[in-house]
């Protein structure tokens, strides 16, 4: 993934963003053997070699946050149409730290960030089957049967979805709001599987993955992750 060069400078920990410009002004920055005084230049880290003062950038160590995502932000590092990215949202954090998996535009709640690609990988493929929850509110008042069915697996795509936990939390006069824990990681799994049986959520949290719950994390705000905070994930 490509970012701006002093971004990538700041988040290995060698300077501020600001010192990092003037860094590369000054010549001492090489992408590829080459010296880069452009500021605004795009890199990717992952695929390019970068040196400051002829020594390459120092491997960050591993660092992960919980943010409670708000509606209106995107989970990608950079976006074409220009709307509001999560990682604005971290304010004071200097390392590059990537979202893991994926909440739209439209929906919020718990969000991991990290630098770390192996965990993120752990996380994220299928065969550890990490549990995520959700707190779906959706329009009217899902039949027993139709929430069986959800439970049970449904195709969505041609593929059945595996099974899912749903538990009715409260209803009003005219939506219902649910409890779903699923593992696997579909595009808008959960809006497919509501809109699939006639009731379209209407708002959509996700409020832990595996037993890493948000607590009293107000939307927007962040918390830095202990090891204990992490193995919760995976039990």
């Amino acid at each position: 993934m490509e970012e701006r060069l002093q971004k990538i400078l700041a988040g290995a920990g060698i300077c501020s963003r600001r010192r990092a410009e003037q860094l590369i002004l000054a010549g001492r920055v090489k992408v590829d053997g080459r010296v880069i005084t452009q500021l605004g230049t795009k890199v990717d880290p992952d695929r390019q070699t970068i040196k400051f003062d002829d020594q390459p950038l120092p491997n960050p160590a591993p660092v992960s946050y919980l943010l409670n995502k708000p509606r209106g932000y995107v989970t990608t590092m950079n976006d074409p149409q220009g709307r509001p990215l999560v990682t604005s949202l971290l304010r004071g954090v200097r390392e590059r730290v990537f979202p893991v998996g994926r909440l739209d535009l439209d929906s919020e709640g718990a969000l991991l960030l990290t630098n770390d690609g192996d965990l993120a990988q752990r996380i994220l493929h299928p065969s550890h089957e990490i549990k995520k929850t959700y707190e779906a509110t959706v329009k009217g008042w899902p039949a027993k049967q139709k929430l069986a069915e959800l439970a049970g697996g449904i195709v969505l795509d041609g593929r059945k979805t595996w099974p899912a936990r749903l538990r009715v939390l409260k209803k009003n006069s005219a939506t219902t709001t649910i409890e779903v824990v699923i593992h696997e990681g579909r595009k808008r799994q959960v809006r497919l599987m509501f809109a699939a049986i006639g009731h379209p959520v209407l708002e959509l949290r996700r409020t832990a993955y595996g037993k890493l719950f948000l607590g009293d994390l107000r939307p927007g705000k962040f918390r830095k992750l202990a090891p204990s905070d992490l193995k919760k994930i995976f039990t």
